[in-house]
């Protein structure tokens, strides 16, 4: 499907876009990345483009000409900078999905997939898809939660409205790999961790007590995922996620097992754990061809091994909290 296509692939030097990127080009697509990334970031055989997706005027140039869009770019950030810098969550997500969705209906975009994400959700034990509209998001994700929420009401706007009906919305859950946010200011668990083991920190101070259950998935997975999903999940909404739970604790001890010097890990249980257990529903992927193949071990061996290997290109990734 994608060969001799012209495709954009926002945030396209990111964790889901790079190995995205790369397996798009494998398929004989023509690739364009729009990213505020350092160019170092992208893949070399792709149009580079540094742009911010804020400003219509910039989402229409680089909409034009394309067949197929991935709108990957979006705000990564920890649970404590959600808190901190709400506003660096809310503004900048409702800005770029509403000009990129827009930009793409415009510009005659064929087909277009609108990366979600977990936060939508409201707390539970196992996310189902369509259970999403008859609840709030969670009080730890409520500014990003609701600005994707936007992004999926806006696709199914322009469905009635205008008959587009070749968008596809993919809810990808605690992805972790490769270029990755490795800023332990506002980095999730896994790459902080990664990163405060293999920087040194000893003793490994980790929060809460390190029995929450949460989903993992691998970014190639989660990659794959996103081709299957424009392919033939048109119309749908579809969790991307590993379907299995694996426990803070489980986490520490992978990322500990990898080190050559193992760090003591203290267990700071006067903060919080957050929810006891979330995972993903992945059944209408399934129905789709998905199976995430890549294991949570072999997972963080990886990017562990690409973290040692790449230290200096983990900071040249844009951060907008300091730059808004």
């Amino acid at each position: 499907m994608y060969n001799k296509k012209n495709v954009l692939v926002t945030g396209g030097t990111g964790l889901i876009g790079r190995p995205l990127v790369e397996m798009l080009i494998q398929q004989g697509a023509k690739v364009r990345i729009a990213s505020l990334d350092d160019p170092s970031r992208a893949h070399p055989e792709a149009e580079f483009k540094q742009v911010n997706l804020m400003y219509l005027e910039n989402c229409l140039k680089i909409c034009a000409g394309m067949d197929f869009v991935f709108h990957l770019a979006g705000i990564k950030g920890s649970p404590a900078m959600t808190m901190k810098k709400p506003a660096s969550f809310f503004v900048p997500l409702l800005l770029m999905n509403t000009n990129m969705l827009e930009s793409a209906r415009r510009c005659k975009v064929e087909r277009y997939l609108f990366t979600s994400t977990i936060g939508v959700y409201s707390p539970a034990e196992i996310f189902y898809e369509d259970n999403v509209w008859k609840t709030f998001p969670s009080e730890n994700d409520k500014f990003a939660g609701w600005a994707k929420r936007m992004g999926e009401l806006q696709a199914e706007a322009y469905k009635i409205e205008y008959g587009w009906d070749k968008i596809a919305i993919v809810r990808p859950a605690n992805v972790y790999g490769p270029y990755d946010n490795f800023d332990p200011e506002n980095a999730m668990v896994i790459p902080s961790l990664i990163k405060r083991a293999m920087d040194g920190e000893n003793p490994l101070v980790v929060w809460g007590d390190g029995s929450a259950i949460r989903d993992f998935i691998y970014a190639t997975d989660v990659a794959k995922g996103m081709l299957l999903s424009l392919e033939k999940g048109i119309g749908q909404v579809i969790n991307l996620g590993s379907g299995t739970g694996v426990s803070i604790k489980e986490i520490v001890e992978i990322i500990v097992d990898n080190m050559k010097i193992k760090p003591k890990v203290v267990w700071d249980i006067t903060k919080p754990s957050g929810d006891k257990k979330r995972l993903m529903d992945i059944s209408r992927a399934k129905s789709l061809g998905f199976q995430p193949v890549i294991s949570i071990k072999a997972g963080i061996k990886e990017t562990m091994a690409w973290y040692e290997k790449n230290k200096n290109i983990v900071n040249k990734r844009y951060n907008i909290f300091g730059n808004l």
